[in-house]
């Protein structure tokens, strides 16, 4: 029986290493699978789901208007699809979470989607809060802070690096702009106590 998949973290834990792996783990063996990514996310190059080690893919790309479940639908008519795999899935809305429910519901395609769980300010994206609502399986995907510890907050920083505290939940960045750090120093950097 198909289910819906959530693969969470911090930044540079390997999220899309791990999809990666997964998606070629399928296709080795014959099976057809599907790859989303967020459009605004051009750091690669739009329509691709890259890693920092270097491992790529071509992907179709999702906005908020995207229905998941209706084009899953017609891809599933062309041929017949084993799993669909979303990066960046913190990116989808709460109408796309329940699509997703439906892709495993109705079409009996496992869905696996890798996406942070909180922002730069410890909260939860639109698409993690419902993920880790309604997810039948979770599983956390580990990177560590400068000091050695879990990394599970992620910090925002200017082009001086210093941690910002205010600003668009979303922006797109890498290593330049954002940094894993486990609670201990991500308190230390911000008023996330007083706040």
């Amino acid at each position: 029986m198909a289910q819906l998949y959530f693969y969470y973290s911090a930044m540079n834990a390997g999220k899309s290493t791990s999809l990666l792996q997964s998606a070629y783990n399928y296709q080795e063996r014959g099976m057809k699978v599907q790859l989303y990514t967020v459009a605004f996310d051009d750091r690669f190059a739009q329509g691709k789901i890259a890693s920092r080690i270097g491992l790529e893919s071509e992907a179709d790309l999702f906005t908020d208007q995207t229905n998941l479940f209706e084009d899953v639908a017609v891809k599933q008519k062309q041929h017949k699809l084993s799993c669909i795999f979303i990066d960046e899935a913190q990116f989808l809305t709460r109408q796309q979470v329940k699509q997703c429910l439906q892709i495993v519901d109705k079409l009996n395609i496992p869905v696996l989607a890798y996406g942070l769980r909180t922002d730069f300010k410890g909260e939860t994206f639109e698409g993690s809060h419902y993920l880790l609502a309604w997810a039948d399986k979770m599983n956390e995907l580990k990177t560590i802070c400068h000091c050695g510890r879990k990394a599970n907050f992620v910090a925002k920083l200017d082009g001086n690096g210093n941690v910002l505290q205010e600003g668009a939940q979303i922006e797109i960045g890498g290593n330049e702009r954002y940094e894993s750090l486990c609670r201990k120093h991500y308190c230390e950097k911000t008023d996330f106590y007083t706040n």
